[in-house]
């Protein structure tokens, strides 16, 4: 008895030390799982279906008018599971790992604006259109691509800090090579007021950013799939913008811009919050995203207000 005692008692002490092991040098993996439970915890059903560029990943739940989550670049579903529960008392909510992203194919490879637009196809066609997309950074800028393209599928944009302009922070677009300059990719994310990313989880982001799905994109991609300014005087799809005022990788100026330029748009501003509200600020976010949702699409702007808005922008 008393040597069964001692093996359970070392087993233990094995799988504990394993699980600390694995939080400490994969920290994102580990987060990220937790958060992705998170998600079935709240009631979301988790499910793939097929497109054109293999299976991609879902999470939904809810009725009513389908509301589609999309996350931001290196990140998956998980990073809306403290915002989407929230809306599925009035929404069928649903919640997508991009393409390469998260659970979603293709696992390898270059990752190609072309395959995350086809898996957000997909996605879309298996709902009842109009569908209103929020998207995060990344997010953002695939659902207003795809509303360009398929504004007969899309009621309304809600672009939360990203869309397809060409970004000033040059500095801030290399991957990180060390733990120093993912410090100061991250001190650009956040709020200064916000609690720092502890060095360890640095490190990971470090690794993480050159093997996975950032890593995995090219810049002539890239490059390709953004936008002139001018071109959103044609956006035909009414766009919420929600930026975090304290985000400095992509600045309120940035989102300024499109304001100049799209007919029908509407800025909201977040004090106290960065690029990736739904993490950083939730409870904050969450507010600020029903009550956009609970007002009438922002309506077009006559063509002379929108003429006078470029050219003060200009």
């Amino acid at each position: 008895m008393k040597k069964l005692l001692i093996t359970v008692v070392v087993l233990l002490l094995v799988v504990v030390v394993a699980g600390v092991l694995t939080v400490y040098f994969h920290p994102i993996a580990v987060l990220s799982a937790m958060k992705r439970r998170t998600l079935e915890k709240s009631g979301f059903a988790k499910s793939t279906l097929d497109s054109a560029v293999g299976a991609q990943t879902i999470f939904s739940a809810g009725s009513g008018p389908t509301l589609i989550f999309l996350h931001g670049a290196g990140d998956n579903a998980g990073t809306w599971e403290k915002v989407a529960p929230e809306f599925t008392g009035n929404y069928h909510v649903v919640v997508a790992d991009l393409a390469g992203h998260g659970e979603s194919a293709p696992a390898a490879g270059p990752l190609k604006f072309d395959a995350m637009l086809a898996g957000l196809d997909a996605v879309i066609a298996k709902q009842q259109a109009p569908v209103t997309l929020v998207g995060n950074s990344l997010g953002a800028w695939l659902a207003m691509l795809y509303a360009m393209q398929h504004p007969e599928r899309v009621a309304r944009v809600v672009a939360v800090d990203g869309g397809p302009l060409r970004g000033e922070r040059v500095d801030l677009a290399k991957l990180p090579a060390n733990r120093e300059e993912a410090r100061k990719i991250w001190d650009a994310i956040l709020d200064p007021g916000s609690p720092r990313i502890p060095d360890f989880i640095l490190d990971d982001v470090v690794r993480v950013s050159h093997t996975g799905a950032i890593g995995r994109m090219e810049l002539a991609d890239l490059q390709r799939n953004v936008v002139a300014d001018e071109r959103l005087q044609s956006f035909s799809v009414p766009i919420d913008l929600m930026w975090g005022e304290a985000d400095r990788l992509v600045p309120l100026d940035y989102a300024q811009r499109m304001v100049a330029q799209i007919p029908a748009v509407r800025l909201t501003t977040i004090p106290r919050c960065g690029h990736i509200p739904q993490g950083e600020c939730p409870a904050t976010f969450s507010a600020a995203l029903r009550k956009v949702l609970a007002e009438t699409a922002p309506p077009p702007r006559p063509a002379s207000a929108v003429e006078t808005a470029v050219g003060k922008e200009k």
